[in-house]
């Protein structure tokens, strides 16, 4: 694989023409088929507008969980706990995450909160 370009694939609003796949010994662009039938055209930019939402409010869920690990045990804990967890209970009940694994999080995140005292 010496020489070989491994970048990232191209994405566009309504679905890339060519796609980055991988062939016998480097990745290379080829040709897919794109859609032409307007509900699925509307279809793939709900699909990019969920996708980039869904990867916002993960991200604010690891910021969230973050701060409340890094706070534990000082002044302002409770408080950033309290928002961490009601990120999880959103995200959870918005169905970004499942809910086992929401209060898989919670758990831990108690656990380490109550062990720093």
């Amino acid at each position: 694989m010496q020489g070989c370009w491994l970048g990232a694939g191209i994405r566009s609003g309504w679905g890339s023409s060519r796609s980055l796949v991988p062939s016998q010994d480097c990745f290379e662009f080829t040709e897919v088929p794109v859609a032409n039938i307007k509900s699925q055209k509307k279809r793939i930019l709900t699909n990019a507008k969920a996708a980039d939402r869904n990867r916002a409010v993960k991200n604010e869920l690891k910021t969230r969980l973050k701060k409340a690990r890094s706070t534990a045990g000082a002044e302002s804990n409770p408080e950033d706990v309290r928002l961490a967890v009601k990120r999880i209970d959103m995200a959870a009940a918005k169905g970004i995450i499942h809910k086992n694994t929401a209060a898989r999080r919670k758990s831990r995140l108690m656990k380490k909160v109550n062990a720093a005292g």
